[in-house]
């Protein structure tokens, strides 16, 4: 399989996943500024949406949209324990946690707060509702360790992925020293820190 990914981009939670499921990936970059691999092709004329995570499986089948390929990458390896079973409420409570981190968290950080553009009366109101979500998460995470219970799941993953942007856009996660110590804890998971040196997010240890 083939994945699409920019370094630190939403993408990272499906790199984080298939390394968890122990699935091999090829990756191949996608400068999201220029919108070229690094071969120079076009990646509109590989993904018309331009942006990443894309998975391309060895058939050719090319899927998108980080929530569902976690999920299908998780299912491919049911050992990994990443995703509960279909069709239990297990399952409805990580696909709960996948929505509310898509809707809530990723989509109210980008495009407002890459965009330096953007109103500064729209820039308060987004970082108001994420210091609201972010209250909730550390409430909640004082309670478990992980969203959805006591087991790491690729909700995790993905709520990993865009929350980690809070200090490259000046978001202080001081107030929520729960949510910044959940951080920490998947930040040392031992998969998720051959994704982040992959993706040259940290150095490798010497």
């Amino acid at each position: 399989m083939k994945l699409y990914y920019s370094p630190a981009a939403c993408s990272l939670a499906v790199h984080i996943v298939a390394r968890e499921a122990d699935l091999p990936l090829e990756l191949i970059e996608v400068d999201l500024r220029t919108h070229r691999l690094a071969d120079g092709t076009d990646y509109y004329t590989i993904n018309p949406r331009g942006y990443v995570p894309m998975l391309e499986l060895d058939d050719g089948t090319r899927l998108t949209e980080v929530a569902a390929l976690v999920q299908y990458l998780a299912d491919l390896a049911p050992e990994a324990a990443l995703v509960p079973p279909a069709g239990t409420i297990d399952r409805v409570r990580v696909q709960g946690w996948l929505t509310f981190v898509s809707s809530e968290l990723h989509k109210t950080f980008s495009p407002w707060l890459w965009h330096k553009e953007t109103a500064e009366s729209t820039k308060q109101d987004v970082l108001g509702r994420l210091a609201r979500h972010f209250a909730e998460l550390d409430a909640l995470l004082a309670q478990q360790p992980y969203l959805a219970g006591e087991t790491f799941t690729v909700a995790d993953a993905y709520a990993f992925t865009i929350i980690r942007w809070s200090p490259l856009l000046r978001v202080e996660l001081k107030p929520y020293p729960t949510l910044g110590a959940y951080l920490a804890r998947i930040a040392q998971r031992p998969r998720v820190r051959e994704a982040l040196v992959a993706e040259g997010l940290v150095k490798k240890a010497a």
